[in-house]
């Protein structure tokens, strides 16, 4: 399901929740809508309200502080792509196939993008996706001549090796979201919060407008944090920028 759907259902959840609450009051004896009973159920409902705002705060610094490593990480691979393209360069002639492979590895990946329908990863990260592997096999079959470049090839494999690694855990985390234990539990929280508003709310159009413009942007909180999770997919996604400046800056003598 993606975050799209995910936020307009919990929209929907809670505006249904208002309307319910509306009709229970209109169905209830006086006496159980009274002064007192009202302002009882008001407690409770701040209580979990409590709770509500304390879980989603959680949830929108947890998914904010993933985009920004997940940029963070990008950024850092764009500058290894550049540093192994001369360090290549450094070792000599021998490793120009290599580094040809490398620019076209980025090329690939900037040619396919991210998933922006709304998945958590991106379009050109398979199964079968070896990442930057082929180009490592290339540095392994190097045949140093001299120490200087023994020291560059080791230099150039520790380098893919960090590359390869983020590839991997990029692949690793892709499915990774909001916990759906923690989103359920959340909904209903809020579902209980909206149907206290229709349940004590008066009865009229501009009442039930507002309270159904607030389940829309509740949803909507909800929607974002869950497509912020999903760095690589989804309609906030971190920009292939610095993929880009990497490309641009590779191939050079």
């Amino acid at each position: 399901m993606t975050a799209l759907e995910t936020g307009g259902i919990v929209a929907v959840l809670l505006a249904g929740a208002t309307l319910a609450g509306a009709w229970t009051s209109r169905h209830l004896p006086h006496h159980h809508l009274s002064t007192e009973s009202k302002d009882a159920i008001k407690l409770a409902t701040a209580v979990v309200g409590t709770l509500s705002a304390l879980a989603l705060g959680f949830l929108v610094a947890s998914a904010k502080s993933r985009f920004d490593d997940a940029e963070t990480e990008l950024r850092g691979s764009g500058a290894r792509l550049v540093l192994l393209d001369r360090i290549m360069a450094q070792y000599g002639s021998e490793t120009a196939d290599a580094r040809k492979q490398l620019a076209k590895l980025v090329a690939n990946r900037i040619a396919d993008g991210w998933d922006v329908s709304g998945g958590g990863e991106p379009r050109s990260v398979l199964a079968d996706d070896l990442g930057i592997e082929p180009v490592q096999r290339q540095l392994r079959l190097l045949s140093p001549q001299n120490d200087v470049q023994s020291l560059i090839k080791a230099r150039a494999l520790e380098v893919s090796g960090a590359i390869a690694e983020a590839h991997w855990l990029v692949l690793e985390s892709g499915n990774e979201g909001l916990p759906t234990a923690f989103l359920v539990v959340l909904t209903f929280w809020l579902t209980v919060i909206f149907y206290t508003f229709g349940l004590l709310s008066p009865h009229n159009a501009t009442v039930i407008s507002i309270i159904t413009v607030c389940a829309l942007s509740v949803g909507g909180a909800i929607f974002i944090v869950n497509d912020m999770a999903h760095p690589y997919g989804g309609l906030i996604y971190v920009s292939d920028e610095p993929l880009r400046i990497a490309l641009s800056r590779m191939g050079h003598q």
